[in-house]
């Protein structure tokens, strides 16, 4: 989407997956990534999972929204520093707005509480979720992030012990798992626990037909797939690397150029 969009402006962008499970052991560490791509010019990194979290201690200054949701998703190299902003949030709002619009928002239930589902839970509350109640099997984390998240949303976040005892009352669902992805296969949750009358938005977009989604759309869910979250993140992403604004109707056609090729 980034080469695209940047050639679609007159410019010539390389876009370079830097994956530190395939890096050498000592250009793969976390640090090491990060001053290669300085020295080498970069403009700046989009970060994904397990290091929205743990890259902030390598950072000179983070945004406003990124240092309340807890977690950076990109990360500009500007004038020797290192920037880190979050764009989760952003492209998750968005994406819900415009596909799942006029959803009730009374009551959200979240599946777990990491990077991506930090910024998901900024975002609902943003959007003005009454009550989210976060689910996580990590001990404690369902625990941080409701704190976070309550001093910015008072009385507002919940810990819910699993599924079973939050769903029957909800309005909707959010999936901020990796469940689903190829490497992930499977439910995050019972599938007896889906009924008709929530909403199921999921952040997986490779495949784009979860099995969650599969089956809440069986029992006619209205659903959401990730695909808007990672097109809208990227065309705030695109902004801050550039300074120039993307066509986001046109960064959806590479996307789904890319997805169905």
């Amino acid at each position: 989407m980034h080469e695209r969009e940047a050639e679609a402006h007159g410019w010539s962008c390389r876009y370079e997956l830097l994956d530190l499970d395939l890096l050498p052991s000592e250009a793969g560490a976390l640090p090491s990534l990060l001053d290669a791509a300085e020295r080498d010019g970069f403009a700046g990194l989009n970060i994904t999972h397990p290091c929205k979290v743990s890259v902030l201690p390598h950072l000179t200054d983070v945004s406003d929204d990124a240092r309340n949701v807890g977690a950076v998703n990109t990360i500009v190299f500007l004038g020797g520093g290192r920037i880190g902003f979050n764009t989760d949030w952003w492209g998750f709002r968005e994406s819900v707005a415009r596909g799942l619009a006029g959803a009730p928002l009374a009551r959200v239930v979240q599946l777990v509480a990491g990077g991506a589902g930090a910024a998901t839970a900024y975002a609902a509350l943003q959007m003005g979720v009454t009550r989210l109640d976060i689910v996580d099997v990590v001990g404690g984390r369902a625990e941080v992030l409701a704190a976070r998240m309550n001093r910015l949303f008072p009385g507002r976040a919940f810990v819910a012990a699993d599924p079973a005892s939050a769903l029957p009352k909800a309005d909707g669902l959010i999936h901020a798992t990796p469940t689903g992805m190829p490497s992930h296969r499977g439910l995050p949750l019972a599938a007896e626990l889906i009924e008709r009358r929530l909403w199921v938005a999921d952040i997986v977009y490779v495949p784009l037909e979860t099995e969650l989604l599969r089956v809440a759309r069986q029992h006619g869910c209205r659903t959401l797939d990730g695909s808007g979250m990672a097109v809208w993140q990227a065309v705030e992403a695109f902004r801050l690397f550039t300074g120039s604004a993307a066509d986001p109707d046109r960064m959806r056609a590479f996307f789904a150029e890319a997805a169905n090729a």
